[in-house]
């Protein structure tokens, strides 16, 4: 009974473990959460060696030395590569819209005074100063805002 009480928590038996030291520990309940938590480590350290041991098998016969997993084992893994290639395309999905929403973000903050503008401004609504990124009309380079002449080229802005 304590192994279906605790055995199945997951990792709330790390924090019930974690809980337990701040009970008195001659406790009945706390000494069975002990015991509970003790053999629950015990059986993932003998899991974590019979896969050890397995891995260790295939490497030295091969996966058709275990017909009866082999197909198991290889449905398995090209199941973790769509599930794999799902989640990298969700990752790159979320990338982009954060910084598509970044972008808009920064589209309408002012470059002079930063102030948060309504999208589709064209002049700052706190001081004037034109939206937009700011680009020498001879040679593309950054402008700062109210830049009279490119840095890079020296051509003269329009106003």
């Amino acid at each position: 009974m304590a192994n279906d009480l605790f055995g199945n928590l997951g990792n709330l038996g790390g924090i019930v473990k974690g809980l337990s030291s701040f009970m008195p520990q001659d406790d009945p309940a706390v000494k069975m959460i002990n015991a509970q938590t003790q053999v629950s480590d015990l059986k993932k350290q003998e899991a974590d060696i019979y896969v050890e041991i397995g891995r260790k098998a295939v490497a030295q016969y091969g996966l058709e030395a275990f017909p009866e997993y082999a197909d198991k084992l290889r449905l398995i893994q090209s199941n973790l590569q769509a599930a794999t290639s799902e989640l990298d395309s969700q990752k790159a999905e979320h990338e982009a819209r954060e910084k598509a929403a970044a972008d808009a973000a920064a589209a309408a903050r002012c470059p002079s005074c930063g102030y948060d503008n309504p999208e589709g401004t064209r002049f700052c609504q706190e001081c004037g100063a034109k939206m937009g990124a700011q680009n020498c009309v001879s040679c593309g380079a950054p402008l700062q805002p109210g830049t009279r002449f490119c840095g890079e080229c020296g051509t003269r802005q329009p106003e």
